[in-house]
């Protein structure tokens, strides 16, 4: 029996549109591990299998892709890149041992990879950087270089530097070796002389280079000083270390669409990436202890029922064993929408387990153990919702059918999350934006065969009043037999915003009898429900002064109809205004954009609280202002477009205000529509 192969976990990362599927296409063409490349645009790829991603060209959940090559086994996680599916990335990334961030060769786009980046960074992620479509570039390879260093918090080392650009991309030059190569369209580059007027070029590059990693090894900061040259293999193993560390971020480069630096980039990641063993050592884990595994991501399938992709941290993980009180139904290795039966895996190994049923993705399941490991392990942050619909079934026949659909959705994408608002009678699907939540509703319709409708969502608006009044209610009814009857005097005031409802009894004399003050106070809170605006009354007293009662006609709901009108009656003479809920919230923007972010807080009523710069974040700033909810459902979308897809915000109610009167007066017409309707 032959060595056991050396694990390689990676993670294909970046903005959309950079080419990470592509990447993935050549990895997999060029290892062998397919004998000819798909297309993206052919919907004929490895990654990208579902039919929600092919529809759209563009990734919308992650791909595992496991394959052998040499003497070691590869799993490569394809990520989506828009930022609205990036708890799909985060959730990956709880499991592998090196980040490979995919970009494109345009500077003033790189700022799109900052919040990737500072993710990493806090994550203590190994990370390396892919600048793909090389021949497309229209600048300067340093000028790229600068462009990262910009938003990297790391240093960035590069690894190759690249001969010519864009039309005229000759091939790069490896700086470890200081050996020059020639790309060729599907096939191996060839090496070639170092040309002339690279060398001083290179040369620099090269002591960049060198100069960083001597930043982490004496023995290397010595040489220099000495002018001594340094061997290969010195270099190599600086790299190895301070990638493994998260110390430095190596710069490679090539052209994924046409093989071009890609066979190079897998000899690198051979040699180069973190062992598993590392990773889960630095998280206080023992590779040779109980089975623990975690889940990374859910994926529920038509006929092979769910199956869960699994970062195996120690131990061993077999057909047929519990794992958190589980019994796991099969152990997989996974090729885009292809299983192969493993049977068992070992630490540090990516595999899928079958019919887990209760696992959830960030779990950490074991046979013992599990808790500690929880405790040391990263957890997955889905992020706080920024977009929701508010969402009913097309045919009411589906209405049976849709929980059990929208829990398989949410357990497949943690990141969406299920709201029943009973205030407002509507059901709410939160996501991370537009084009996230039409995948998940395309997904529900395709696959399990559910179709919703979308809506914009109800703003709860309340009404309260500015002033008091006395108000008189009398029900009274006979109808043969037993009648109904209930009288009373009532104070209504406004209370301080955020008092709620209250009620006072200041009845004497027994004028309306004790058993029969709760139904007054009941009816109040039921006629609150909806006041003469046509929203629900908040922030109001009512106070029992009087009344009358009858001796075989007065009970309970007499009671609570009086109290009705007299509060039909008592509540327009009291100024009813209208409120809007204002929501605080916190915008994260780039510094460049931070203006436009501003302007926009103006246009959207809002309060602007102040801004300064974003801690730990270069080249972004924070900002904080009061914004009324209803301006708040496409703020997502309105950032987005002007941060290249970047900004985001975190919000959290705070308090209600009055609507502006033109404002006020629309909605209260259009609540009377709904009512007449």
């Amino acid at each position: 029996m032959g060595a056991a192969p050396t694990i390689r976990n990676v993670a294909l990362v970046g903005p959309a549109g950079s080419g990470k599927t592509t990447l993935l296409e050549s990895l997999l063409f060029v290892s062998g591990a397919v004998p000819r490349k798909g297309r993206v645009a052919d919907g004929s790829t490895i990654g990208d299998p579902s039919p929600e991603a092919r529809a759209r060209q563009m990734s919308t959940e992650v791909t595992a892709a496991a394959f052998g090559h040499g003497d070691h086994r590869f799993t490569i996680l394809d990520c989506p890149g828009s930022v609205e599916f990036a708890a799909e990335a985060r959730a990956a990334l709880l499991g592998i041992d090196l980040a490979v961030v995919v970009v494109e060769p345009v500077a003033e786009r790189m700022s799109a990879v900052a919040p990737l980046l500072h993710h990493l960074d806090s994550a203590g992620l190994p990370h390396v950087v892919f600048i793909n479509k090389m021949d497309r570039s229209e600048v300067r390879y340093r000028d790229l270089l600068d462009a990262l260093r910009q938003v990297s918090t790391r240093p960035v080392v590069p690894h190759q530097y690249a001969i010519g650009r864009g039309e005229e991309l000759v091939g790069y030059i490896d700086l470890v070796t200081e050996q020059a190569y020639a790309y060729k369209d599907g096939a191996p580059s060839d090496r070639i002389d170092l040309p002339d007027d690279y060398r001083e070029r290179e040369q620099e590059a090269r002591a960049e280079m060198l100069e960083t990693l001597a930043d982490f090894d004496d023995d290397l900061m010595e040489k220099l000083l000495e002018d001594q040259e340094p061997s290969t293999e010195e270099i190599l193993k600086d790299l190895q270390k301070t990638l493994k560390a998260d110390q430095v971020v190596p710069v490679f480069m090539g052209v994924a669409e046409k093989d071009m630096g890609v066979r190079r980039f897998l000899e690198a990641l051979e040699a180069e990436a973190p062992e598993p063993a590392e990773r889960a050592t630095r998280l206080g884990l023992d590779p040779d202890g109980p089975t623990i595994v975690q889940i990374l991501k859910n994926y529920h399938q038509p006929h092979a029922g769910k199956l869960s992709l699994a970062r195996v941290w120690s131990g061993t993980v077999k057909d047929g064993m519990q794992l958190g009180g589980m019994r796991v139904g099969g152990v997989y290795r996974l090729f885009g929408a292809q299983q192969e039966a493993a049977g068992e895996a070992a630490a540090g190994e990516i595999v899928a387990l079958a019919r887990m049923d209760e696992a959830k993705p960030g779990a950490v399941l074991g046979n013992g153990g599990a808790d500690e490991a929880a405790a040391t392990l990263p957890a997955l942050d889905t992020g706080q919702p920024m977009f929701a619909f508010a969402v009913t079934a097309a045919n009411r026949n589906d209405e049976v059918k849709l929980s059990a659909a929208f829990h398989k959705l949410c357990d497949e994408d943690p990141s969406l999350a299920l709201e029943h608002d009973a205030e407002n009678h509507q059901t709410l699907l939160w996501g991370h934006g537009e084009i996230h939540l039409k995948v998940a509703l395309d997904r529900l319709k395709g696959k399990y065969h559910v179709e919703v409708e979308p809506h914009t969502p109800k703003t709860g608006y309340k009404e309260t009043i500015r002033k008091g009044a006395s108000a008189h209610g009398r029900h009274k009814k006979q109808s043969g037999g037993h009648g109904q009857f209930g009288d009373v005097k009532i104070d209504i005031r406004p209370l301080p915003r955020g008092e709620g409802f209250a009620f006072t009894n200041k009845v004497v004399g027994g004028s309306i009898p004790k058993q029969y003050i709760p139904a007054v106070e009941a009816g109040a809170k039921e006629f609150m429900a909806k006041g003469p605006l046509g929203f629900p009354v908040v922030d109001v007293g009512v106070t029992l002064n009087d009344g009358q009662f009858h001796t075989v006609d007065s009970n309970e709901l007499s009671f609570k109809m009086a109290t009705a009108l007299a509060l039909k009656e008592g509540l327009p003479n009291c100024s009813p205004v209208l409120l809007e809920p204002v929501l605080a919230v916190t915008i994260s923007i780039p510094t460049d954009a931070t203006s436009k972010a501003l302007q926009l807080i103006s246009q959207k009523r809002g309060q602007i609280l102040g801004y300064e710069a974003k801690a730990g974040w270069s080249g972004w700033d924070e900002i904080k202002a009061h914004l009324p909810q209803n301006e708040t459902h496409d703020l997502i979308v309105s950032l987005r477009s002007m941060s290249q897809g970047t900004g985001f915000f975190t919000w959290s109610y705070d308090h209600l205000q009055e609507v502006p009167q033109k404002l006020a007066e629309t909605l209260a017409a259009q609540a009377k529509e709904d009512a007449a309707a």
